[in-house]
């Protein structure tokens, strides 16, 4: 079956990734602008008619879009991405429209290669000596300049042990660190310490990292209930979801002394972080790069591709999400 396919971004490494499709002679339309294509420009594409979608986590797809596709005609979306919170799952399985992403192990080594350059900044404190530099305000050695504290010996709390932490995890070995992990339960074959309670570990990490999807149950899992829990020269870091976190009250936390360096490549309001994060030294925010490796965003497309190839012949997609 020669189908109609909309991609609503051009994604790194199109022509390449994009073989089977133009071998399988479907015609592909893609959105011209490089920028995210607003809801009014993707309900219009959709009453154009398509079997199937590739989007973007910035592409909101629920109820109110998909009764835009008024003969039913679409089939199959895939994500680029590894989350799938942009997407309402049970409106496209009303739909009768199968969803998958683009998890992989390059996604995962890359997010948690990100995750250590975050904490390695921060506890370095490569920002401000950074900046200090820029200014051209460096005079010469001094031992007591910029001193930072040590990773070997302290605690990494892990909040979600699933692919990304455990990646994170080993790595945190080399340095000769103490892993905890809190999860729904014992992951097995794990033997890091397990945590039944979260704020057993927040008390207890000099490091902690998150890694948990974000669902109903975890957005704000960190906020001010649980924020007084953290040492005080504790570093949290999200390269998992904005949401995960309440910002406003993480910044508050900042303010008052009750951590001691926060570090994220994903925030609650997305492209804007709390205004007030910008301003501290010891904060260090990246614009959503931590998959930013040409292996990681080549085999998102190489997946994303594959499972729009075999939704529309028909056959099962690869990276179906769960409970389609």
């Amino acid at each position: 079956m020669v189908a109609r396919i909309f991609v609503t971004r051009m994604i790194p490494f199109w022509e390449e990734v994009s073989k089977p499709l133009v071998d399988a002679g479907h015609e592909v339309v893609m959105y011209p602008n490089h920028k995210p294509i607003t809801r009014e420009e993707i309900e219009i594409e959709i009453e154009k008619g398509y079997d199937g979608l590739l989007t973007l986590l910035t592409d909101k797809i629920d109820e109110g879009l998909l009764v835009h596709d008024k003969s039913g005609q679409l089939k199959v979306i895939a994500n680029y991405a590894v989350g799938y919170d942009n997407i309402d799952i049970e409106a496209c399985k009303k739909h009768n429209i199968k969803v998958a992403n683009t998890p992989c192990d390059e996604v995962n080594e890359s997010v948690a290669e990100f995750t250590w350059s975050l904490m390695l900044a921060l506890t370095r404190r490569l920002p401000e000596a950074g900046e200090f530099m820029r200014n051209a305000a460096y005079r010469g050695w001094d031992p007591d300049i910029f001193v930072g504290r040590d990773m070997m010996g302290k605690t990494l709390g892990i909040a979600g042990m699933g692919r990304i932490g455990g990646m994170v995890a080993r790595r945190a070995e080399g340095f000769g660190m103490r892993i905890e992990y809190y999860n729904r339960k014992p992951v097995e074959g794990v033997n890091y310490e397990y945590k039944a309670r979260l704020e057993e570990l927040l008390a207890q990490s000099d490091f902690v990292s998150l890694h948990v999807p974000l669902t109903a149950e975890t957005r704000h899992l960190i906020n001010k209930t649980n924020l007084h829990l953290f040492k005080k020269t504790a570093v949290l870091v999200n390269t998992a979801r904005g949401p995960v976190v309440d910002e406003v009250e993480v910044g508050e936390a900042l303010r008052a002394g009750m951590i001691a360096g926060y570090g994220a490549d994903v925030f609650e309001n997305e492209p804007d972080p709390h205004p007030e994060l910008l301003l501290m030294e010891n904060v260090l925010l990246t614009p959503h790069i931590a998959s930013a490796t040409e292996g990681a965003r080549k085999k998102m497309g190489e997946l994303a591709v594959l499972n729009l190839t075999e939704g529309l012949a028909g056959k099962e997609m690869p990276n179906l999400v769960r409970g389609l």
